[in-house]
């Protein structure tokens, strides 16, 4: 999708980014996180309004972020306790901040908004240059599930009511593994375009990252839960652990 940058997720989510992008396992995220974290200073990948940093620094943990949208990070400011999280505005492929961290994080798909596989790698790499040796990077993706697209494309219905209706329709890319999705938002009072392009890789891919970037696969749950991840798993969480300094 041409025009779509870093920072166009923010502006066009923002508003109302809390009411619509819940996915009801924050506590469960917040509760694993802490305690893979321990004592440790926190950088948090795409801090957004601070769904998870908040809670994490409510419990007594030292959180950093980085975010591409200053809008997400003003909801975020605007919270108890958001002015006094430590917050860089950029990229997240490029992790300009301050270190180092003892852990990193970064969930909810959003390793996917990166779209292409360079800037996935970037990533990882510039994290792991964040990183006290050590430290650890967790991600959560969801695992790709291709079986509804016939023709590379594929329309789904996401809310149906007497008032309004969301479609999202999608085109695939199986080359650069791309999925181009448009969320078509009808009410009462009219239409809203809401693009999503998302750049998708498989936990072996990702996994491969890591090893690039001199970090190792420790821990793999198909759940926030820590449910043992399998061929049914439609999602994971995965720890990544750097080198230490005697490794």
């Amino acid at each position: 999708m041409e025009g779509f940058t870093a920072s166009t997720f923010g502006e066009l989510n923002a508003a109302d980014y809390d009411q619509l992008h819940d996915p009801g396992t924050t506590a469960e995220t917040v509760a694993l996180i802490s305690e893979l974290a321990g004592e440790g200073a926190i950088l948090e990948l795409a801090i957004g309004t601070g769904r998870i940093a908040l809670p994490l620094a409510a419990k007594g943990h030292t959180v950093s972020g980085i975010e591409s949208s200053p809008e997400m990070v003003e909801i975020m400011r605007r919270k108890p306790g958001g002015d006094a999280i430590d917050v860089a505005i950029g990229d997240i492929a490029d992790v300009d901040i301050d270190g180092p961290f003892d852990h990193a994080f970064l969930v909810f798909n959003t390793l996917f908004n990166l779209q292409t596989q360079e800037d996935q790698i970037r990533c990882f790499h510039n994290t792991a240059k964040c990183l006290a040796p050590g430290g650890t990077f967790l991600v959560e993706t969801f695992v790709p599930d291709l079986s509804g697209f016939r023709d590379g494309q594929r329309t789904t219905t996401k809310r149906l009511d007497m008032s309004s209706v969301w479609i999202e329709a999608a085109l695939h890319d199986p080359v650069r593994q791309l999925l181009e999705m448009q969320r078509i938002r009808i009410t009462e009072d009219g239409m809203q375009l809401v693009p999503l392009p998302m750049r998708y890789a498989w936990p072996s891919e990702i996994d491969l990252m890591a090893r690039l970037a001199g970090m190792t696969l420790v821990h793999r749950w198909g759940g926030w839960d820590r449910r043992p991840f399998d061929a049914s798993s439609t999602m994971h969480v995965s720890v990544y652990r750097k080198a230490g300094a005697y490794d």
